[in-house]
């Protein structure tokens, strides 16, 4: 399994990850519970969990293409939602 992380940094956290779970719910595989989410793709899994100070995002897909599909499925959404943020694209790093 490939993996990568990133982190968004807002105070908006929870409402994005609620907008993310919402949007893709009606597409896929979603589960949410609190501050944790779960968006089951068919490229990969995305794992999102929100704080007071921002959104950590996990994605973990069976190799190196379907990781970018992924990565760039949630980055995309999260962007679009998050437009008045002027955020650029998120830095992903590999975990640990």
């Amino acid at each position: 399994m490939q993996e990568a992380t990133t982190r968004f940094t807002t105070e908006n956290g929870q409402k994005y990850l609620t907008q993310l779970c919402k949007h893709f719910g009606h597409k896929i595989d979603v589960t949410q519970a609190d501050d944790q989410g779960e968006l089951r793709f068919s490229c990969g899994t995305g794992y999102l969990q929100a704080d007071p100070d921002g959104l950590n995002i996990r994605v973990q897909s069976p190799d190196e293409a379907n990781l970018t599909d992924t990565k760039s499925v949630v980055e995309d959404h999260l962007l679009r939602f998050a437009f008045r943020e002027n955020s650029g694209p998120l830095l992903w790093q590999p975990p640990g």
